[in-house]
C-alpha cells in the first residue's frame, strides 16, 4: 500500500496549493488546476494500484472514464456550491446558507448514484475485488480532498 500512500500525499499537496478561500480569479483559477491535476493523477492511482490484464483493461478504462466523467459533472456542482459560499460568505443571508446546503446535498446525492450506477458495470468490466479496489482508491482520494477541505472551509457565522 505504500503506492497508495505517496499518490495520496500528492494529492494532499495539490489540493493544499491552491485553498478555496482565495480572492477573485486567481483563486478560481488556482481551484481548477487543483481539479485537473486531481482528475489526472487519480487514474494514475488507479492504474497504479490495480493490476489489470490487457483484457481487463480494454473492458475497464472505457468504463472508467465514463464513469470519472459523471463524476467530475457532479463534482463540479459540488466546487460550485463552494465557490459560492466562499463568495458570499461575510454577507450570507439564512435563506442562501439553507440554499447552499440544498444545493451541497443534491450534489451528493447525485454523486452517490453515479457510484451506484456504475458500480454494476465495474463488476462487468473486472473481478468483484478489483473493482471494489478501484471503489476503495477513489474513497481514499476524496477522503484526503474533503479532509483538506474540511481543514480550509470556515463555519458559518452565527
Amino acid at each position: 500500500m505504500p503506492r497508495v500512500r505517496i499518490f495520496t500525499a500528492t494529492l494532499l499537496t495539490l489540493a493544499l496549493a491552491a485553498p478555496l478561500w482565495g480572492a477573485g480569479e486567481a483563486a478560481k483559477a488556482d481551484m481548477d488546476a487543483v481539479r485537473d491535476a486531481i482528475r489526472a493523477n487519480k487514474k494514475a492511482l488507479v492504474s497504479a494500484n490495480v493490476t489489470l490484464t490487457d483484457e481487463e483493461a480494454a473492458r475497464f478504462w472505457p468504463v472508467y472514464d465514463r464513469y470519472q466523467k459523471e463524476l467530475a459533472a457532479v463534482n463540479d456542482r459540488f466546487v460550485k456550491v463552494l465557490t459560492d459560499y466562499a463568495d458570499s460568505i461575510e454577507s450570507l443571508s439564512n435563506e442562501k446558507a439553507v440554499k447552499l446546503a440544498k444545493d451541497y446535498l443534491a450534489a451528493e446525492e447525485d454523486r452517490l448514484k453515479v457510484r451506484r450506477a456504475y458500480l454494476e458495470a465495474l463488476e462487468k468490466a473486472l473481478p468483484g475485488r478489483k473493482a471494489v479496489r478501484v471503489y476503495q482508491i477513489e474513497n481514499k482520494i476524496d477522503a484526503v480532498v474533503r479532509y483538506d477541505l474540511a481543514t480550509e472551509i470556515p463555519v458559518v457565522k452565527e
